[in-house]
This record gives C-alpha cells, sequence and structure tokens, in this order.
C-alpha cells in the first residue's frame, strides 16, 4: 500500500478516534476492533516491518505499548500485546501493511477465547529435533 492511501497514514477522524499522540506515534482504537478496547499503537512514518524502525521509534513504540497494557491490567484479567508481519496477504479492514502494535483487553473466557482459543491444545505441538536443526540452521 502506498502512504497516500495507507487508512494509519491519513488519518480519516470519522473512523479513527485517536486515544493519544506521541512524538513518535499515536495510540488509537482498532476499528474494526477484535474485542472491546481493543488498541493500536501506530508510528507516524510509514513502515512495514519492525526492522525498518529507527531506534527512536522502536523504543517509543514499544513503550508506549507497554504502558498501555499495564493501564488495562489495573482492570482486566489479562492482555495481549502483538505484531503482525504478513506482507504477502492481502491488505483489507483488518490487515494494513503499516507496522503497528496491537493492544488487546482480555476477559477471563472472553469471545476470542470461547470461538477460537479454546482449540489452542489442538493445534499447538511439541517440537521436533528434525524442527530444532531446521530452525537453527535459519536463525543462527
Amino acid at each position: 500500500m502506498k502512504k497516500d492511501s495507507c487508512p494509519f497514514c491519513t488519518i480519516n477522524p470519522k473512523h479513527t478516534i485517536i486515544v493519544k499522540k506521541f512524538k513518535e506515534c499515536y495510540v488509537c482504537f482498532s476499528n474494526p476492533r477484535l474485542m472491546p478496547g481493543h488498541l493500536l499503537v501506530i508510528p507516524y512514518r510509514h513502515v512495514e516491518r519492525p526492522s525498518e524502525l529507527t531506534a527512536r521509534e522502536r523504543r517509543e513504540l514499544f513503550d508506549v505499548a507497554i504502558a498501555y497494557q499495564e493501564k488495562i491490567l489495573k482492570k482486566y484479567w489479562g492482555c495481549d500485546v502483538k505484531q503482525n508481519c504478513r506482507p504477502t496477504l492481502k491488505e483489507s479492514a483488518v490487515k494494513v501493511n503499516h507496522i503497528h502494535i496491537h493492544v488487546q483487553p482480555r476477559a477471563y473466557q472472553d469471545e476470542l477465547y470461547r470461538k477460537v482459543q479454546i482449540h489452542q491444545d489442538k493445534v499447538f505441538r511439541s517440537i521436533t529435533a528434525k524442527e530444532v536443526k531446521q530452525f537453527l540452521k535459519l536463525l543462527t
């Protein structure tokens, strides 16, 4: 996606509700959202991967995400913080190629858990020696 058509670079105030602006990034409500209170921490500069961030951008982005997680944990059972990098997937209302961090308040056995995560035991597998060897070769 080009910067001029990126919804995180060209903010539509009718769609994007900004919580707070910082020097390198801003926090807004995710719209559409996965759960109530779902936030996005987004750098102003259009980059797609964490490796493209400057040290200052990276530090502020993660510091802000952690600060909002701590605020959420004062009232909620849990909070997921995550960043996805899936550049080959088609962009959509829920997939934007502009790095951002999701900060998601979690309630005990919330809708996401009941519909998806309750099945995680069927998806998670024990690591195999072959897999360790394969990924150590890639990672070292």
